[in-house]
């Protein structure tokens, strides 16, 4: 990844604002008479398990026979529903052969669980569970036997009631391979066509006395990549979690894992945080150790090296292997206590743990009020419910909750996860406006420069004061994908304080405020998410889509050329408000991006939306070497003008202007025969209005030729 360059466009970005729903009371009249609507209120649902002296379900009750108070507070109950889910239900029958010959169900997977229709009751009546399969924490044979496990609960006790999701995370995203469904063939072919040993990039090493000795003279200490590795593991289960959360129904979630290790008081926030997320969402969270019962080597097993190091002689590396396994599934333990489920433990019938996750939801209430405490301060409310009337009833529910938080109450670990929720978010969020250019040019056969260039209306940007003067605080986060894999290939992580002056405060609100950025991506099809984020208001944009970035090599019988960038405005390097690479690393990146020359940058026009009286600027390259190679005529490249380019504006299918063509020779260092092209277009004679602006590239020598045409567009 390249490094970035913050500046403030010249050039108006013509793209109307979209505002996202206000939160807070009734607002007077406008100009135009119309008012302003908006309702603040939070919803707490919570599911109610009672039964009698004896154990039993207590049924037929109805809203009238609960009471809850928050804080103390007697709060209204405004959803109640009765669930009843039989535990001796027989399974589903047989199926016949012609069913066992199942469909491989080839779609993409989803990154969200579909919600509760309004207009339905889809899932009343259901038990719902979600198969949640931790690629990253399972070694090759502990991930097919949790697939084994899981299918054979789907042929032989899956009952009527049940509804299962399968979701899987392989270190990447939170995917799910199939929404809550009770057509066992489409389970079936989901956990089939999973592919064992998915994830073992991020298997976590041990550091301690048990370590092997691989015999390097250096090593990064493993410690730190282990406390990422868990928090990643931790948050992907929070991520499932909240997915979970739009239905009402009590949820279970398996989790299949070969334990999850902390690594000291690190990994706590995380733990906290998910546990939390569960608890909201009304999640229980029912581990599955799939290492089953597990006799362990005093030297570790065939999978490791020997330790190598004293602790074999002293029976300090057979204790740290005990310990780290313990630890292992203690935090397994600790995610069924605090959510209210239950940990399978050292047994190796891992069908068993999800029999009794399924025995365990059968009868149960859902309650549901709109809290009369509207405080978004983040604090933990405690929750009572009574029954009344009814003498020796046991109440089993959520004690309690955290409340939200408003974004100014937020903490650096809080913030980061807002980013990070907002870019798992399959719904793009809009309170910013974002709009992006991608461009790409050939650096090599294998490679190509990809830069992005970001722009956001500066009105749209809160100014803090800070230390006597202003400032706009913005963070940014980038994520590119490749759509064959669905791996992310490349990333941006970085936020910006800029400090402005009176004189480039006032210019805030009438220009966008420009980010741009690099990449080095091989030839693909590619998806890539933008989020920015107003540190000052919390408000967050995002800018998501598709692109290609063709296989040039392949083109013979036309001139390869590089996307077409144009722009109204260069700027010079060092002229920009925030520049986030110095030195040598800035004249690196410099020497890379084919957009910056002599100093100079040209900042392309993101909207193509350009004025008159300003002139347009137009920038490509073009390629000799790779269509010569592949059996097209050979360039000659001993200074003769090789390549002839002009540019042509249309208007209403007319000819409205018409450039002169200019020569150009390739680069003699240059191993592609890369031949930059660069216009200047006067536009003060041209119209406001739309046109279309064409390139033609024209290769006498090869009898070739290449063609790119974009809208674009004039205002006075």
């Amino acid at each position: 990844m390249r490094t970035r360059l913050l500046q403030f466009a010249l050039a108006a970005l013509a793209i109307a604002p979209m505002h996202g729903q206000t939160i807070g009371t009734n607002q007077p009249a406008g100009k135009d008479g119309t008012y302003t609507l908006s309702v603040k209120s939070q919803l707490v649902v919570e599911t109610v398990v009672i039964k009698d002296k004896g154990g039993k379900f207590i049924p037929g009750l109805s809203a009238k026979d609960f009471t809850i108070t928050e804080d103390g507070t007697p709060q209204t109950i405004r959803l109640f529903e009765h669930q009843s889910l039989p535990v001796d239900a027989e399974p589903l029958p047989p199926q016949s052969a012609d069913d066992e010959k199942l469909t491989l169900y080839k779609r993409l997977a989803r990154t969200s669980i579909a919600p509760e229709s309004s207009k339905g009751n889809k899932y009343k009546d259901h038990r719902l569970m979600a198969m949640y399969f931790d690629m990253t924490a399972m070694r090759p044979e502990d991930q097919e036997r949790a697939l084994v496990a899981a299918q054979k609960f789907i042929r032989t006790q899956m009952t009527a009631a049940d509804l299962v999701s399968i979701l899987r995370y392989s270190g990447g995203s939170v995917d799910v391979l199939q929404d809550f469904s009770d057509d066992r063939n489409k389970l079936l072919s989901i956990l089939e066509t999973m592919v064992v040993g998915e994830g073992q990039g991020n298997v976590e090493s041990s550091d301690d006395a048990s370590s092997a000795d691989t015999g390097a003279a250096f090593g990064q200490d493993s410690g730190e990549f282990n406390i990422f590795n868990t928090d990643r593991q931790l948050s992907a289960l929070q991520t499932a979690a909240r997915m979970l959360g739009a239905m009402n129904e009590k949820k279970t979630l398996l989790y299949f894992a070969s334990g999850l290790r902390l690594n000291g008081n690190d990994n706590q926030a995380q733990l906290h945080a998910t546990v939390d997320a569960a608890v909201r969402a009304g999640v229980s969270f029912w581990p599955i150790d799939a290492r089953g019962l597990v006799a362990m080597a005093p030297m570790g097993d065939a999978t490791q090296g020997s330790p190598g190091n004293a602790g074999m002689y002293n029976g300090t590396a057979a204790l740290a292997t005990t310990d780290r396994f313990q630890k292992s599934q203690d935090t397994l333990y600790a995610l069924a206590a605090d959510t209210g489920g239950k940990a399978l433990i050292d047994n190796n019938d891992l069908t068993r743990g999800i029999v009794n996750a399924q025995h365990a939801v059968s009868d149960y209430y859902i309650v549901g009020y709109y809290t009369t405490n509207t405080v978004q301060n983040g604090r933990f409310r405690k929750v009572k419910i009574t029954a009344d009337g009814i003498a020796n009833a046991t109440l089993d529910y959520r004690q309690g909750y955290y409340a939200g938080k408003e974004f100014g109450k937020f903490n650096g670990t809080e913030k980061e996860r807002q980013l990070e929720d907002a870019l798992a978010l399959e719904d793009p969020v809009t309170d910013l406006t974002i709009a992006m250019e991608i461009n790409y040019f050939q650096l090599n056969r294998a490679e190509y420069y990809v830069p992005i260039t970001v722009k956001i209306p500066g009105r749209e940007l809160a100014l803090a004061k800070r230390l006597g003067g202003e400032h706009t605080l913005i963070d940014f986060v980038c994520e590119v994908k490749d759509l064959a894999g669905g791996m992310t290939v490349s990333n941006v992580r970085d936020n910006v304080n800029i400090k402005l002056s009176d004189a480039t405060a006032a210019e805030l609100s009438k220009r966008p405020v420009e980010y741009d950025a690099g990449f080095t991506l091989s030839p693909g099809r590619y998806s890539i998410k933008f989020l920015a984020r107003d540190d000052e208001t919390g408000r967050i944009g995002t800018y998501q889509t598709t692109f290609v970035i063709p296989n040039l090599n392949k083109v013979i019988e036309r001139v390869p050329i590089s996307s077409v960038v144009l722009s109204s405005q260069r700027s010079d390097v060092n002229a920009a408000l925030f520049n986030a690479a110095h030195g040598k690393e800035q004249a690196r990146n410099d020497a890379a991006n084919p957009l910056v020359e002599n100093g100079a940058k040209l900042i392309p026009s993101v909207t193509r939306v350009f004025r008159n009286d300003r002139d347009l600027y137009v920038f490509l390259q073009a390629y000799t070497t790779p269509a010569a190679a592949a059996g097209a005529p050979a360039i000659a490249t001993d200074g003769k003008k090789d390549l002839v380019a002009y540019v042509t504006l249309y208007r209403d299918g007319k000819k409205a202007y018409q450039g002169q063509g200019i020569a150009s020779t390739p680069i003699a260092t240059s191993r592609l025969g890369v031949t930059p092209l660069s216009f200047t277009v006067p536009l003060g004679g041209l119209a406001a209005g739309e046109y279309q602006c064409q390139v033609t590239v024209l290769d006498a020598a090869g009898n070739r030729a290449a063609f790119w045409q974009g809208q674009m567009a004039l205002v006075n």
